[in-house]
């Protein structure tokens, strides 16, 4: 890896600045926008540099990766008059690693080819703490050239890159995923709540099941904040039910039953509608609380 090497990097949030800062610390030259200033001045902090507008940080950059909250995001970051496509050098690689909608992935990467940039989407799994890390999993759409000249840049921020198809199957793959990261969260959710009914220590109890086939990433990571009830935001239920919002529309474009799907889909949205949208994901035991004899 040339140390030359620019990067661009939009979206400082939650898990957008840990990434750009791992990329800093692997040598890479970093130009960081936020919406709010404060973010991308955190990462100057780190060795990057803070940009004041897309433009600049964009101007000099080989590469540009966006990681923002939502598809209509994306497409103002990309395609707004003061955008990524309008700023950037022809030739560029742009990696979208946010979770949009397939289709959006995909209009974006046309857009993209149209001006003689090469446009991957990646969005990525393992919350804050694998962004931290570096761990993250990284599904890839796009172009097989694209995707190894990327790779070295995923390496960096995750474990885990595969390309999964052409444009928008990244996106297709995340939302997979985050279909199976909310079933998840909800079974833990209950088992917690029966371990407790029946005055069972929990934290020996989540112990063992985590050492057998029950055992899951999400209930590694999130079990020990689970018990104590702790939902600060390492992916907030706000994204998670934009998330599944995607899921349940491209099941029913696709004639497919997500039946179990559906329903924990309805239990973040009822804990967004409650006023929850800011905590964790996890926070699917507090609806479980509710919902049980008494609350905790």
């Amino acid at each position: 890896m040339s140390q030359a090497r620019n990067i661009a990097f939009v979206g400082l949030g939650i898990m957008g600045l840990p990434m750009a800062t791992n990329l800093v610390k692997a040598g890479y030259n970093v130009s960081g926008y936020n919406r709010t200033p404060a973010k991308a001045q955190k990462l100057a902090e780190q060795g990057g540099k803070a940009a004041g507008s897309i433009a600049e940080a964009v101007s000099e950059a080989d590469v540009v990766i966006t990681m923002v909250p939502d598809s209509p995001d994306v497409e103002s970051v990309l395609l707004g008059q003061d955008g990524v496509f309008a700023n950037v050098k022809s030739q560029a690689l742009v990696v979208d690693m946010s979770t949009i909608r397939p289709d959006v992935a995909r209009t974006v990467a046309d857009e993209g080819a149209k001006r003689g940039l090469r446009v991957l989407d990646a969005p990525v799994s393992g919350g804050e703490a694998g962004a931290i890390e570096g761990k993250l999993s990284i599904m890839v759409g796009g172009d097989s050239a694209a995707f190894e000249e990327a790779k070295p840049i995923f390496d960096v921020v995750g474990s885990t890159p595969v390309l999964v198809g052409p444009s928008g199957a990244g996106q297709t793959v995340k939302a997979a995923n985050q279909l199976i990261v909310a079933g998840n969260l909800q079974l833990v959710a209950e088992a917690l709540v029966f371990l407790e009914a029946h005055g069972v220590d929990t934290e020996s109890g989540l112990e063992v099941l985590n050492g057998g086939l029950a055992g899951s990433t999400v209930m590694g990571r999130k079990g020990a904040a689970m018990r104590e009830r702790n939902f600060q935001p390492g992916f907030r239920i706000e994204l998670h039910d934009k998330d599944l919002k995607i899921v349940t529309q491209a099941a029913r474009e696709a004639g497919v039953t997500i039946p179990a799907g559906a329903q924990v889909a309805q239990f973040v949205s009822a804990l967004k509608a409650q006023g929850h949208g800011g905590l964790d994901h996890s926070a699917l035991l507090r609806l479980v609380d509710q919902l049980s004899t008494e609350e905790k």
